[in-house]
């Protein structure tokens, strides 16, 4: 049986200072990039990742793209797409919480193009879990952290509280909690 863990909000924080340093060693101009936080897990952390790299941040609303929207349907703090710039030829960073399977960042790349056409799109995520099931990869992730498919990662960065950030590993049955990641 897995066993619970978590991860405070000092070892988040560096996490996210290591993900905003590969992103600058990459792009000598940051203030070009467009990061877009995939709703809703994304949202937050693209936001810290614009501060630290005066970069735009807008959303991408995967909703409508996604491959299981019978079983999840739209949450209820529903983000819709917001893109401060045209996409069209533009350097654009997905910003997402954690990854597993690939579908979340099949969905954004197709809510994505129905915007424009980028000339380059690159991943970023504070977790990678593995557990691929599409051919998906991040350029820069923050944490690896590896788990077994009956486990689940839960994300919670508090806008206001930075102090309270944490993430935790749990059973994926644990009740009450909002996403089996």
């Amino acid at each position: 049986m897995p066993t619970a863990k978590t991860i405070g909000s000092g070892e988040i924080k560096a996490a996210i200072k290591r993900l905003a340093d590969a992103i600058s060693s990459r792009h000598a101009a940051p203030e070009n990039l467009l990061l877009l936080g995939i709703a809703n897990g994304g949202i937050e952390l693209a936001r810290r990742l614009a501060r630290l790299l005066k970069a735009r941040a807008g959303t991408l609303d995967i909703s409508f793209h996604r491959d299981d929207i019978g079983r999840h349907p739209i949450p209820k703090e529903f983000a819709p797409t917001h893109i401060p710039a045209d996409v069209q030829n533009a350097t654009i960073i997905l910003i997402d919480d954690v990854l597993f399977s690939g579908r979340t960042v099949k969905a954004a790349l197709e809510e994505l193009f129905d915007h424009g056409r980028p000339s380059k799109v690159e991943l970023a995520v504070l977790v990678d879990r593995g557990g691929r099931r599409l051919p998906v990869a991040a350029d820069y992730v923050g944490i690896d952290l590896f788990t077994s498919a009956e486990e689940k990662i839960v994300v919670a960065l508090d806008a206001r509280h930075p102090k309270h950030d944490v993430i935790r590993v749990e059973p994926a049955g644990t009740p009450g909690t909002k996403s089996a990641r």
